[in-house]
C-alpha cells in the first residue's frame, strides 16, 4: 500500500525519493565528514566554561600587556627615571601582586571564581588605562602599584578555577594551553605596541590597553552571566576561617625547594622584560618599533612550544619540562652580553623564547599538584607569594645591577639565577606528576 509521501506524489505530479533511514545511508565524504567532526569540537570548545572565563581573558590580558612591553621602560624613562626608577616602576605590579596574592586567597574563599576574576581584572585595567595621564614616576609607580593587587586578585582566582576544573592527568595540558594564550598575546601585542609608540608616541598605547582590556573584562562578565554554575570555594561560614599554617604545614617538604626554585625562574622571567628593551635601546641602539618587533620574534617563538611544553608534563614529567626550560634561558642569557646587532640580540631573544616555551603553565601546573582540596585558594595565595617575590625581584635586580656596574652584568646576574632555579627543580623536588593509575589504586589500597 503506497505510504503518504507516494500519495502526495501523485498528487502534485512528480515522484519524491524514499525516506533514508540515515542509519543505512551510503557513508558520506571522508572530507566532509572530518569538517562536520572538526566543527561539532569547535562548538563544544566554544561552549566550554573554561573558555569565555578563563581562555579568552587570558587572549586579551596578555594582548594588552605585551602592548605595554616595549612601551613602559621607554615611557618612564621619558618621565625622568634613572635604571633603578626604571626598574622600581616595573616591579611595582609585582609589588602589588606580593601585597594581594595571600588576601586574594582569602578573598576568593568569600567571593567565588567568577565575582573574585571580575573585580580583580576591572581594577588592573582600570589602573593601567590611568597611566595615560601620568606626569611622574611616583604616579606611575602607585598606579602600577594598584594594578598589581588587582592582578593577584584575579590571578589567585583564574589559578583556582583551572585547578578545581581539570583533572590532574589534563593539568599539564590545560595549563600550558593557558601559557600558550599568554604567549600569543606576547607575540601580537610587542609588535603591535612597537609601532604604536614609533607612529604616534608612548601615550597612546595605554588607551588601546584600555579598550582591549575592557573587552576582557566584558567576556569574563558574560561568561558568569551564560556559563552553568559551577562548584567553587565559597566559604558558606566566613566567620570559620581557614589558616594558612594548617593549610600550608603539611607540604612544607615539598613547598621549600619548589618554593625556592620557583623564586629564581620568576626572577629571569621577569629580569628580562626590563633588561632587552633597555639593552637594545642603550647598547645596540635600537628604536621602539624594532624592540617591538624583537619581543614580538621571542614570544612567537614561546609560542610554538605551549603544546609540546604540557604533553611532556602530562605524559614524562613536570621536571623534563622545567629542568631543561631553565638551563636554556640560563644560557641564552649569559649570550646577551656578546650582542652587537639586532641579529645576534634577536638569536638570544629567541633561544630565550624556546626555554621559556618549553615551560608554558608550569609554575601554575606545579602549585595546582601541591594545593590541597580544602583551603586551595589560601595555598596557591601563598605559591603565588613567593613566585611573585622572584618576579618583582627581576626588574629591580636589574636597575640596581645596571646603575651599579653596567646593563651586560645584570644579564649575568640574572644567568645565574636561571641555573639555581634549574638546579633547585633538578635535585631537591621529587616529581609531583601523579599517574591516574596511580591515584585509583591508592584509592582502592586505602584503608
Amino acid at each position: 500500500m503506497p505510504d503518504s509521501r507516494q500519495r502526495y506524489g501523485r498528487i502534485v505530479g512528480c515522484t519524491i525519493p524514499e525516506r533514508r533511514d540515515e542509519r543505512t545511508m551510503t557513508p558520506a565524504n571522508p572530507l566532509h565528514k572530518q569538517r562536520s567532526s572538526f566543527q561539532r569540537r569547535l562548538r563544544i570548545l566554544a561552549r566550554h566554561p573554561m573558555m569565555l572565563s578563563f581562555y579568552v581573558p587570558a587572549l586579551m590580558v596578555a594582548i594588552a600587556n605585551g602592548l605595554l612591553s616595549p612601551i613602559l621602560p621607554l615611557f618612564i624613562k621619558d618621565l625622568g627615571g634613572s635604571y633603578v626608577g626604571i626598574g622600581l616602576v616595573l616591579a611595582a605590579p609585582l609589588l602589588g601582586t606580593l601585597i594581594g596574592d595571600i588576601p586574594g586567597g582569602v578573598l576568593l574563599r568569600r567571593w567565588g571564581h567568577r565575582q573574585a576574576m571580575v573585580l580583580g581584572l576591572l581594577l588592573t585595567v582600570s589602573m593601567t588605562f590611568t597611566c595615560f595621564w601620568a606626569k611622574s614616576i611616583g604616579m606611575a609607580f602607585v598606579l602600577q602599584l594598584i594594578s598589581g593587587f588587582g592582578t593577584a586578585l584575579y590571578a589567585v582566582a583564574r589559578h583556582t578555577f583551572v585547578t578545581d576544573m581539570v583533572s590532574i592527568g589534563s593539568r599539564g595540558r590545560a595549563i600550558s594551553a593557558f601559557g600558550g594564550m599568554m604567549r600569543i598575546g606576547k607575540f601580537i601585542g610587542p609588535m603591535f605596541g612597537g609601532t604604536l609608540g614609533a607612529t604616534y608616541g608612548l601615550r597612546l598605547p595605554f588607551l588601546v590597553y584600555g579598550v582591549i582590556g575592557g573587552i576582557a573584562v566584558v567576556t569574563v562578565l558574560l561568561a558568569a552571566v551564560t556559563a552553568p554554575a559551577i562548584k567553587h570555594n565559597v566559604n558558606p561560614n566566613p566567620k570559620h576561617r581557614i589558616s594558612l599554617l594548617s593549610v600550608v604545614r603539611p607540604r612544607i617538604k615539598l613547598l621549600i625547594p619548589a618554593g625556592v626554585g620557583q623564586l629564581f625562574a620568576q626572577m629571569i622571567r621577569s629580569g628580562r622584560t626590563a633588561i632587552i628593551p633597555l639593552y637594545a635601546a642603550d647598547v645596540v641602539g635600537l628604536d621602539v618599533g624594532a624592540i617591538g618587533w624583537l619581543l614580538g620574534i621571542g614570544a612567537f617563538v614561546e609560542m610554538t612550544l605551549f603544546y609540546p611544553a604540557g604533553w611532556i608534563m602530562d605524559h614524562v614529567g613536570r621536571k623534563a619540562a622545567i629542568v631543561p626550560s631553565f638551563l636554556i634561558q640560563a644560557v641564552a642569557m649569559a649570550c646577551v652580553p656578546l650582542s652587537s646587532t639586532f641579529t645576534t640580540l634577536l638569536l638570544c631573544v629567541m633561544a630565550i623564547g624556546a626555554g621559556n616555551g618549553l615551560s608554558s603553565g608550569a609554575m601554575m601546573t606545579l602549585g595546582s599538584d601541591l594545593s590541597p582540596s580544602k583551603g586551595r585558594g589560601e595555598f596557591l595565595g601563598v605559591w603565588r607569594l613567593i613566585g611573585d617575590i622572584g618576579s618583582s625581584g627581576g626588574p629591580n635586580l636589574v636597575g640596581t645591577v645596571a646603575d651599579a656596574l653596567a646593563l651586560p652584568s645584570a644579564a649575568i646576574v640574572l644567568a645565574v639565577a636561571g641555573l639555581i632555579s634549574a638546579a633547585v627543580f633538578g635535585f631537591l623536588l621529587p616529581e609531583t606528576l601523579v599517574k591516574e593509575k596511580q591515584v585509583n589504586l591508592a584509592v582502592q589500597t586505602s584503608p
